[in-house]
């Protein structure tokens, strides 16, 4: 998968599931190591 496209579908994802600031950044992190895999 290419990683500007991994990026913007973590950053996504995170968005819309992290409700604060925080919560958005581990997120993107899970988001981001499991589209890792792929």
């Amino acid at each position: 998968m290419n990683g500007f496209f991994k990026t913007i579908l973590a950053g996504y994802g995170a968005k819309k599931l992290g409700g604060g600031c925080f919560g958005t950044i581990i997120i993107f992190i899970i988001i981001y190591w499991i589209l890792g895999y792929f």
